[in-house]
């Protein structure tokens, strides 16, 4: 594990005006210089790999980053201890950054061509968040220090948002109406490619379906036990032949997490894990509803008893295509990177163990054609989405044709192909900020095409109802 390094980012004096570079590209060349710096904070959350609602640690260097360099820090928001929200300036347009931090569990990995994790059944940064969150914090970042040296007006605000892999902490910040006041929110995300076109998402809901039942001696007296896993495993069984009978895009996966411990030990109590997803989230309750009724009635034929606990939901994302493209425009400018010998040699050498499914290594260097198109991963950006305009773009952190959520993804997010993605979305979301900055109109645009696709009489209602944030869900 990484030693805890202190680090401080102080605001790079911006070279005065008559030095042959335009402000864009001042702000890009004190990336640059901050990248080493930024490296080290963004491979110190990735060997933490904390999981969500434990990311102490990482929440908290993101926040001495952004309190050094001037922000005002505002902790434990929202009820999740490590939720924050960092603000630099006043006025009009609010501007906000998305800061992601949390890993998966059970995808420890060392930053090698092989599979070695380096906690047996540990985490892992498969998603890449800890360079989202290290790059947006960046460019925060460096929009302060132009926000400074050119005496504009305007805040910049950084939202620290814990547990997106299935806690949703982003919902609980919009249900709380800590965007109310937001004008536009930028995002990006880990990924195998460089492309800021649109896309939807799934609308998600997770639940634990947990039964209990009598406990005995599985041959000796069979008949006076009522197993808890007999109603896991119909509860399964009648999702699985309802697969046939939902809307061809629905998604519905489970993991057993608590199964028994013996086999000749009826077991008492048993776990499953769902999540339910649809691009529609009307659509997506009337199949949520129906799964909880498949588990009430697995409860009755196996004469045990139901509980469920909703664990999280989001909405599916609204895209907006002004900000898309103005986003394009600015990937295009930062451009791709380029690989060095021994990270090409890398490259090929993971692509190896991702089957024929690859792409170019030359991939990483280019943009890929602005298109609009439907995803079907699910995000609590989601909600974000749908109550200010929102958009976000991907770049090539990992290997060209690596999936997420793999080995593969956590070793390529450890090494030197991942920090160089991570500052091309730096660069990209500082420069967009700044466009918003120089030109309001385009809060106006992004506005008035956000009303006309979230509807007229469109009121936000969470996906979680009232419960508060599991803060004990990966537990």
């Amino acid at each position: 594990m990484r030693r805890l390094i202190v680090l401080t980012f102080a605001i790079l004096a911006l070279p005065a005006a008559g030095t042959g570079q335009t402000s864009r590209e001042r702000v890009m060349a004190e990336l640059d210089a901050q990248a080493a710096q930024y490296s080290e904070v963004a491979l110190q959350i990735w060997g933490w790999a904390e999981v969500g609602y434990q990311e102490e640690r990482s929440s908290a260097l993101l926040q001495s980053t952004l309190r050094d360099a001037g922000f005002e820090i505002e902790g434990g928001i929202a009820e999740m201890p490590t939720a924050f929200l960092a603000t630099y300036g006043s006025g009009s347009p609010t501007i906000a950054i998305l800061a992601e931090f949390d890993a998966l569990p059970g995808l420890s990995q060392a930053a090698v061509t092989e599979r070695k994790p380096l906690v047996e059944a540990g985490s892992g940064h498969a998603c890449g968040h800890h360079l989202f969150g290290t790059a947006s914090t960046a460019a925060a970042i460096a929009v302060k220090g132009w926000l400074e040296s050119t005496g504009s007006t305007g805040t910049i605000r950084v939202y620290g948002t814990p547990a997106e892999e299935g806690g949703a902490g982003k919902v609980y910040m919009v249900r709380e109406g800590l965007f109310d006041d937001v004008d536009v929110a930028l995002h990006w995300h880990p990924g195998d490619r460089n492309d800021a076109g649109q896309v939807t998402s799934l609308a998600v809901r997770s639940v634990k379906f947990r039964f209990r039942g009598i406990s005995t001696h599985a041959a000796g007296a069979p008949e006076s036990g009522r197993s808890a896993l007999d109603g896991v495993e119909a509860l399964n069984h009648m999702v699985n032949l309802m697969r046939e009978h939902v809307p061809q895009e629905t998604r519905i996966h489970y993991v057993i997490t608590r199964g028994g411990l013996a086999p000749n030990v009826v077991p008492d109590f048993a776990e499953v894990f769902y999540y339910v997803r649809n691009p529609d989230p009307q659509v997506l309750q009337g199949i949520f509803d129906r799964v909880v009724r498949a588990a009430e009635g697995a409860g009755l034929g196996t004469g045990t008893e139901l509980e469920y606990e909703l664990i999280h939901g989001a909405y599916s994302l609204l895209p907006n295509t002004a900000l898309g493209h103005l986003l394009d425009v600015n990937l295009r400018r930062v451009g791709g990177l380029e690989y060095s010998a021994d990270e090409s040699a890398f490259a090929l050498e993971i692509q190896e163990t991702l089957g024929t499914d690859v792409r170019p290594l030359e991939t990483a260097a280019s943009v890929e054609p602005y298109e609009e198109k439907a995803d079907r991963h699910s995000t609590d950006v989601g909600d974000v989405s749908w109550v200010v305009p929102t958009a976000g773009i991907t770049t090539a952190t990992w290997v060209p044709g690596t999936p997420a959520h793999s080995w593969q993804a956590v070793a390529a997010g450890g090494m030197s192909i991942g920090t160089k993605g991570m500052i091309v979305a730096a660069k990209t979301l500082a420069l967009s900020a700044i466009d918003i900055f120089e030109d309001p109109s385009l809060v106006d645009l992004a506005r008035k095409e956000f009303e006309g696709r979230r509807g007229p009489n469109f009121e936000y209602t969470s996906l979680v109802g009232e419960r508060p944030p599991p803060l004990d869900y990966r537990h």
